[in-house]
């Protein structure tokens, strides 16, 4: 006979524009009725996280994470410094991590994988004395990721994104990059620099199609001047991943990544970390997630 598993479903309740109140409550529904014992907290802020995971671990719990690439990052620290097990159920406006992890959109099927998923070691990055999971870019991208946290919640977020690269690409200017991966070292002038450890960013945009989540590197990706009408016309090779063929394109692998450029913030998972330069290193089996075998 199987033991029973308990559960602590912490939530955004901001996240997704509030629907993750009502997956959370759903997913602690689903958990429930599997005969497992489950409570819910709904986050008061990226400053309880760690008293939330460190009271998880006493009491021997799962940690369910409800939210998106926003609420995982803020979560993936104290995860990673309690090293406890943990399921993510996407309800944000990117979900670009669970994306790469192949966790399913649909909650139901996610808390199914949080009920029987396999625990998998899967990396992440180190930035600004604080942990990320998906990626750090500094450029263009971060004037976007600015653009959508102040949107009208009322527009789609396809659309929210969709409009804010566009709007992005058409109000920042290129800046001088000098990128130092391992002991390789690029200057280029540019829109921006992405270290990957998720091959996904900005809903959906594959920005780096050969990253690995387990292979304790980040895939960097360069991107050099040019015409501002081309990149615009080029956005919807950023979806399929086919971008890297174009020419202003430099890709380069690695475990740390400096990035220095002038009057840059440095962005990851969709908020704002550190004024450039800053320097991100792969954390590898940082994080113990439930996922598919």
């Amino acid at each position: 006979m199987k033991t029973a598993k308990s559960f602590h479903v912490i939530a955004n309740p901001l996240s997704g524009g509030g629907r993750a109140v009502q997956a959370a409550r759903e997913v602690a529904a689903d958990l429930g009725d599997s005969g497992s014992a489950v409570r819910i907290t709904f986050s008061p802020g990226i400053e309880s996280a760690d008293g939330l995971v460190r009271d998880t671990a006493a009491a021997g719990e799962i940690c369910v994470v409800v939210g998106g690439d926003g609420m995982v990052s803020t979560m993936a620290g104290p995860l990673h410094k309690y090293d406890i097990t943990a399921a993510i159920i996407p309800s944000g406006r990117g979900n670009d991590f669970a994306r790469q992890l192949g966790i399913p959109e649909n909650i139901h099927d996610a808390a199914r994988l949080a009920l029987g998923g396999v625990e998998t070691r899967t990396d992440a990055i180190e930035v600004a004395d604080r942990i990320v999971v998906g990626s750090v870019y500094a450029g263009v991208d971060s004037r976007v990721s600015e653009l959508v946290n102040s949107s009208s919640k009322r527009l789609p977020s396809s659309v929210q994104y969709q409009l804010a690269s566009v709007r992005g690409l058409l109000q920042f200017s290129p800046r001088d990059y000098r990128v130092q991966v391992d002991d390789e070292v690029f200057n280029y002038r540019g829109f921006t620099v992405i270290a990957a450890n998720s091959g996904y960013y900005g809903k959906g945009m594959h920005i780096a199609p050969d990253a690995d989540v387990h292979d304790g590197m980040l895939d960097v990706v360069m991107v050099g001047a040019g015409s501002r009408a081309k990149f615009v016309k080029a956005l919807p090779q950023l979806y399929r991943g086919t971008h890297l063929k174009n020419p202003e394109v430099t890709v380069a692998r690695g475990a740390t990544v400096r990035i220095e450029a002038d009057d840059v913030m440095a962005y990851a998972d969709g908020d704002p970390v550190a004024p450039a330069p800053v320097t991100a290193r792969a954390l590898p089996g940082a994080l113990r997630l439930l996922l598919n075998d």
